[in-house]
């Protein structure tokens, strides 16, 4: 990647990892924009669905022929929008992107940077007991969230989240800061643009 051309940055993460604050401060010493809730506001903008709906939307492994009936959206139609969002944000300008399968959407994006950030079980239950979650609420959470996820993205394509040959950097958190992390890729980003020089 090339930091003095227009570019997208796109950092997908495990729930509990802290990958949406390492996306928050790479955007902020980038000074680009950063996207996640925009996103996601827009697709339930468009909807009239709530996050919480969204999500549980694009967890179902088959469509419902009774909600396309009754006019409810598909994940389908839910992804095209994500698409669409998404694609029209990094025309407007380089920008550091969070989750929404973003490095599916971005793999044959000229200037890309695909980032994967995970972090172990019992580091992401502990962070997720730091914000106020039980035990077995954090361990719930993360396995519904995890096969959320996944389920979501195998429906467009034969690829999984967790299949690293997707990313061009891997980060494991559990003994990082998101400062640390945000260092490590600014340090790839630097290496990555002398090369195109």
């Amino acid at each position: 990647m090339d930091k003095n051309q227009q570019f997208v940055i796109t950092i997908n993460r495990e729930l509990g990892s802290g990958g949406h604050t390492v996306g928050r401060k790479l955007a902020e010493r980038l000074q680009v924009k950063y996207y996640d809730k925009p996103l996601v506001e827009g697709v339930t903008e468009k909807f009239g669905l709530s996050l919480e709906e969204i999500e549980r939307l694009k967890a179902q492994e088959k469509e419902s022929w009774w909600d396309t009936l009754k006019g409810k959206p598909t994940t389908a139609a839910m992804f095209e929008t994500e698409r669409k969002i998404l694609q029209g944000l990094a025309e407007e300008g380089s920008c550091v992107i969070a989750g929404r399968s973003a490095f599916l959407i971005f793999r044959e994006w000229k200037n890309h940077l695909h980032v994967f950030i995970q972090a172990s079980r019992a580091k992401r239950i502990e962070r997720l007991q730091k914000k106020g979650m039980t035990m077995a609420a954090a361990m719930d959470t993360i396995d519904e969230v995890d096969a959320g996820r996944e389920t979501y993205l195998q429906k467009y394509s034969d690829k999984s989240r967790y299949d690293t040959r997707h990313y061009d950097l891997v980060i494991m958190m559990d003994e990082l800061t998101e400062d640390d992390a945000a260092d490590i890729i600014m340090e790839f980003i630097d290496r990555t643009t002398k090369n195109h020089q």
